[in-house]
């Protein structure tokens, strides 16, 4: 084993939608999704809006089928499956649902990829209609965050999965993810962890605005090409244990220094044109090139 845990958001960090934005308007439920939004929290509307799709006569093979076309880049399933064959344990972490989730990487042939998804329940109920229920009942276990949403923290569940990795041996973490519901986990990663934050999207500008609080290493995607470019290299780093830039940062592994990586960014170094990063007092004259 690679000795990493990958972790994935699902909604526009594997694929390219909201998944419950997607099944709402592509069978035109939009309408009273919008009436409805402020009216309740996000998971009892959709679980509302599976009862109205459900009185509309849409089937839960019409909701798969929906589902089949939510757009993902081209370049997410290989990514995914490259981290897999490099003995990385995927796990994905979504505020979306169950049913939705499998039903698309079912579809995209890498639902086998994933050891673990944690995300609201979903089922289909004697009459055909599909249910979605809260990761936490909020109504009588709150979870206490107030950085997340009343259904799921998402930061608890990092924790729980540090925990269980803990008595397993020391293992290194990359989270992806792009909502405001990814902040929180990003909180709880520690400093030889990396998180992936998609640039120009809620969890990436809470990160910036909130820089000193998070510990791990921060690299930025755009889009699925950069996602598997630089889930690659990171991986690699890690597995090899060699200096690599990665996004115009150098990074010094932990067999060239015996602190965990820093994210201190230093003076641009006139070898590599890039900026530097400084890992320690210890070792500054290994990190200035």
């Amino acid at each position: 084993m690679a000795g990493i845990v990958v972790v994935f958001d699902f909604d526009k960090t594997i694929i390219d939608m909201d998944s419950d934005n997607w099944v709402v308007d592509e069978l035109g439920a939009t309408d009273l999704f919008n009436q409805l939004l402020s009216t309740m929290p996000w998971n009892s509307l959709m679980d509302r809006m599976m009862e109205e799709l459900h009185v509309q006569g849409n089937t839960i093979a019409d909701i798969e089928e929906v589902l089949k076309r939510v757009p993902i880049h081209p370049r997410i399933v290989p990514a995914i499956k490259s981290a897999y064959a490099l003995g990385c344990d995927l796990r994905v972490i979504s505020d979306a649902n169950v049913f939705f989730i499998e039903t698309i990487l079912k579809h995209v042939g890498i639902r086998d990829c994933f050891s673990e998804i944690n995300t609201n329940p979903g089922y289909v109920d004697e009459e055909g209609r599909l249910r979605i229920l809260p990761y936490v009942d909020f109504q009588k276990s709150p979870h206490g965050c107030n950085l997340c949403p009343l259904n799921m923290c998402k930061g608890m569940i990092v924790e729980r999965i540090q925990a269980i990795l803990a008595k397993e041996g020391k293992k290194r973490m990359i989270y992806l993810g792009d909502g405001i519901g990814d902040f929180c986990p990003s909180l709880k990663l520690r400093e030889e962890d990396f998180m992936m934050p998609r640039k120009d999207f809620p969890a990436w500008n809470l990160i910036n605005e909130n820089r000193r609080l998070v510990k791990a290493g921060v690299h930025e995607w755009t889009d699925g090409e950069e996602l598997e470019r630089i889930l690659q290299q990171l991986i690699n780093t890690i597995n090899r244990r060699k200096p690599i830039v990665i996004s115009g940062v150098l990074q010094i592994p932990d067999n060239v220094k015996s602190s965990s990586w820093s994210l201190a960014t230093a003076s641009s170094s006139p070898l590599l044109n890039t900026n530097v990063q400084v890992c320690s007092s210890h070792y500054h004259e290994a990190c200035e090139l």
